[in-house]
């Protein structure tokens, strides 16, 4: 027997044992019972739990605190068991039942549908009692219609097919559906359709901000037959008291622009269950994947305020924008920079998010609060991103954390050091880090940025626009990149004179012009050599020193109109911007650590750059410009949009 048959077979005999005894307690006793039922739902499925919680913080998240968030999803299931329990006491239902325990709000609308005599569409979200609602509408005293689709449990689905139709509805089975329903309008009934969960066919329009894809069937029919909208919503008011809102019949526009008009009106349809919900929000079916269909999705860069980092993350941010966007969806990037209250901050992170599961922490997002400043937390809280990006260690902490409270994909670049590479959906590893690539794991040679052939012109431009720079011409120009200080590294004096006389040797011999830039980590001691050294030197045509004048467009447009690239070697991101420019480059040489060090080697043995000692550049300048090498061009881009291809599916 397959597993559909026996989940459907036990499933039959559950409802048929549990049922008598259900309809002969109290009803506020069974009611009590459901309630319990949802808070079993809450605990025990975890997966529908968050997704509830996610989609209410998408719909209700600027509203409320994620406390608020947390107690409304519990709610919400509570509601959820009431709903389930009273399918149980649909046999029982009469018309002294439904005079005690619901109210109608808006019943003339019903009659004036009616009244225009071409059928009525009454319009209802996944929300409230479904059931129950189909047994009211049945008894309002009109013929009543309601649309069924197969269950993959056939037992249980006729069951509930029988109850409906012993309370007077008349169903409407897929097999004859379109037929079915014209003929009903045209006798001037009503037939009962839903307007959310469109699937890949229904229309994408805003759902609380968001596109959301919605059924578009009660439209069409209501443009090509004239038949009058009428929109419903159900909430429960007290226990068994339910109050169903009938809105005012709805006055679709026509235009003759069919797909205009679908779309506007579907809108405008939306926003009246919009305004229900918010009265109401427990009442919404939120346990499945309402923007599952979106065209949109946001992305979340957490900065944590290294230059260097923040590139990397926007670099991995655009690669995605591009990946999303090459399957019709577009991505909004937003920006959080995380502050640390204090020292005990970055500890207190570490542990939380070596300790956040998949499922758990949601709702709570209390280390978040305790350990950064006010307006991080706000701005993380604000968010529903899709994913997440974070490069370092200390926004990883973070990221682990949002990705979860969003359910999230999250995307790490470089090595977390709290915990296993497992904790994220993608990690995009340097090479240096000696780690081999994974199914989560993305190794790339160097460090991950903006740099393209579009980048490149746009920024050059800028910086000839800006400083009065002259067309390239045939002239042989030579940038210079010079960076500062490092954690375990210092610019050397001597060797930056060494570097700059080259550069300026080799200048004199080629005819070539030198555009040149320092980084804001570079010594005041530094800036003094390159200013004294460049002072009034004519093949000097631009130098920005950037702790003076840090123009944005320097490094960028440098490197797009430069033929061949001087760089210090400190700098991994520096080197690979160069690398990734598609010219020659050339690194000078210094002491640097072992993890840096397997970084330059790699680079040289990849051909990616010209690894040498300072007094050789003038040598390898001339050489390049003489001998015109193949150029191998970093491209990690490439890597990482595979490795997108992956999370993405």
């Amino acid at each position: 027997m397959k597993k559909n048959s026996i989940e459907d077979c036990l499933g039959l005999a559950i409802i048929k044992s549990v049922g008598p005894v259900l309809r002969a307690l109290p009803l506020g006793f069974g009611l009590f019972l459901g309630r319990r039922l949802g808070d079993l739902f809450y605990y025990l499925d975890p997966k529908h739990r968050c997704q509830a919680y996610v989609n209410i913080k998408k719909a209700l998240g600027n509203e409320l605190s994620a406390l608020q968030i947390k107690t409304a999803t519990r709610k919400f299931f509570r509601s959820f068991g009431q709903n389930i329990v009273e399918v149980f006491f649909i046999p029982l239902l009469n018309r002294s039942y439904i005079n005690k325990y619901i109210t109608l709000e808006g019943r003339d609308n019903v009659d004036k549908a009616f009244a225009k005599g071409k059928g009525v569409i009454l319009l209802g979200m996944h929300a409230g009692s479904w059931e129950l609602s189909n047994v009211i509408w049945a008894d309002m005293g009109f013929a009543f219609n309601l649309l069924v689709t197969d269950q993959k449990h056939p037992r249980m689905d006729a069951l509930l097919n029988s109850l409906r139709i012993s309370k007077g509805c008349k169903l409407v089975q897929r097999r004859n559906q379109i037929r079915d329903i014209v003929r009903a309008l045209k006798n001037n009934e009503a037939v009962g359709m839903t307007v959310d969960q469109g699937g890949r066919a229904g229309e994408l329009v805003k759902f609380f901000g968001k596109n959301a894809s919605m059924a578009t069937g009660a439209i069409k029919l209501a443009l090509k037959y004239g038949s009058v909208i009428v929109p419903g919503y159900y909430a429960r008011i007290n226990g068994a008291h339910i109050k169903v809102i009938i809105e005012p019949p709805f006055e679709v526009r026509n235009t003759s622009d069919l797909q205009k008009d679908i779309h506007d009106n579907l809108q405008e349809l939306v926003r009246i269950y919009e305004k229900n919900i918010r009265k109401h929000p427990y009442e919404y079916m939120w346990n499945y994947r309402v923007w599952k269909y979106t065209d949109e999705k946001e992305i979340l860069i957490v900065n944590d305020s290294k230059a260097g980092h923040l590139r990397q993350s926007q670099a991995a941010a655009a690669l995605l924008a591009r990946a999303l966007g090459q399957r019709g969806i577009k991505a909004k990037i937003s920006t959080v920079e995380i502050r640390l209250k204090n020292r005990l901050s970055r500890p207190i992170l570490a542990i939380a998010a070596l300790f956040s599961g998949k499922y758990s922490c949601q709702g709570c997002m209390d280390c978040l609060k305790k350990s950064l400043g006010r307006d991080s937390y706000e701005g993380l809280h604000r968010t529903s991103p899709d994913f997440v990006i974070s490069c370092g260690s200390l926004s990883s902490m973070v990221n682990r954390m949002v990705s979860r409270e969003n359910l999230s994909k999250s995307i790490t670049i470089l090595k977390p050091s709290f915990a296993g590479l497992n904790k994220f959906d993608l990690v995009i590893m340097p090479a240096h880090d000696n780690h081999s690539p994974g199914p989560n794991v993305a190794v790339i040679t160097g460090a991950l940025n903006l740099i393209d052939k579009d980048y490149l012109a746009q920024q050059a431009e800028v910086l000839k626009k800006n400083n009065r720079l002259e067309g390239k011409g045939n002239k042989l120009i030579i940038g210079l990149l010079v960076g500062g200080d490092a954690k375990n590294f210092t610019l050397d004096k001597d060797g930056v004179l060494q570097m700059v006389s080259e550069v300026k040797k080799a200048a004199q011999a080629l005819d070539a012009d030198i555009l040149a830039t320092t980084s804001r980590r570079t010594s005041a001691a530094i800036e003094a050599i390159l200013k004294k050294e460049f002072s009034g030197h004519a093949r000097c045509k631009l130098l920005v020193i950037a702790n003076e004048l840090n123009i944005p467009e320097a490094v960028g447009g440098i490197l797009g109109l430069s033929d061949i690239i001087v760089v210090s070697a400190e700098s991994i991101s520096m080197v690979s911007e160069a690398s990734s420019s598609g010219k020659y480059v050339i690194v000078c040489d210094a002491s640097v650590g072992k993890k840096h060090r397997r970084f330059l080697n790699n680079m040289s043995l990849r051909k990616h750059i010209c690894l040498v000692p300072a007094q050789g550049i003038a040598e390898r300048i001339e050489f390049l410009f003489r001998h015109k090498p193949q150029i191998e061009i970093l491209n990690d881009r490439e890597t990482v949009s595979r490795a997108y291809q992956r999370i993405l599916l």
